[in-house]
C-alpha cells in the first residue's frame, strides 16, 4: 500500500515514506485603497496551491537515495504530474519545485543510514484544460 503517488512515483515504506504533509491554498484579491474605510477588494481568482512532504528514510529499510534520484529526474523534466493520495484523493497536477536532503549517521564508505528529506510541490492547471481555454478565447 502506498501513501501517495506523484505520476508513477510511489511514496511508500520501501521508497520515501513521508511523515508529514502540509497543504496550503490561497486566493488572490486585488486591493484598492479608500479614504476613511478599509481597502476595497475584488476577487481575482485562485492563487498558489502548495504541498510539502517531509519525512525520514532509513537506508536499511528503503531505497531512499535511489528514490530521491528518481524525483530529481522527474523535477528536471519540468513536467506536471498528477498527485493522488493512497486513499484515492486526487489533488490535481503538480510540479516539483524543491527537494531537500540531509544525510546523517554515515557509514565507513560515506553512505548514510538516515536521510531526512523534503519535497515541495506547486499545483498547476491541467494542460488540456488550459489549452481548451486558450482555443475558445
Amino acid at each position: 500500500m502506498h501513501l501517495m503517488a506523484l505520476g508513477m512515483f510511489l511514496f511508500e515504506l520501501g521508497s520515501l515514506p513521508f511523515e508529514e504533509l502540509q497543504h496550503k491554498m490561497d486566493w488572490r484579491h486585488a486591493r484598492a485603497p479608500r479614504i476613511g474605510a478599509r481597502d476595497a477588494t475584488q476577487f481575482a481568482g485562485p492563487g498558489d496551491e502548495t504541498i510539502s512532504l517531509s519525512g525520514t528514510a532509513y537506508t536499511e529499510l528503503s531505497d531512499g537515495p535511489l528514490s530521491l534520484e528518481d524525483l530529481r529526474a522527474m523535477a528536471q523534466t519540468g513536467e506536471a504530474w498528477p498527485l493522488v493520495s493512497g486513499s484515492g484523493r486526487v489533488y490535481g497536477n503538480f510540479v516539483i519545485t524543491a527537494i531537500d536532503e540531509r544525510q546523517t549517521y554515515l557509514m565507513a564508505d560515506g553512505s548514510p543510514r538516515r536521510i531526512d528529506f523534503g519535497v515541495d510541490l506547486i499545483g498547476v492547471d491541467d494542460p488540456a484544460t488550459a489549452a481548451g481555454a486558450q482555443a475558445s478565447a
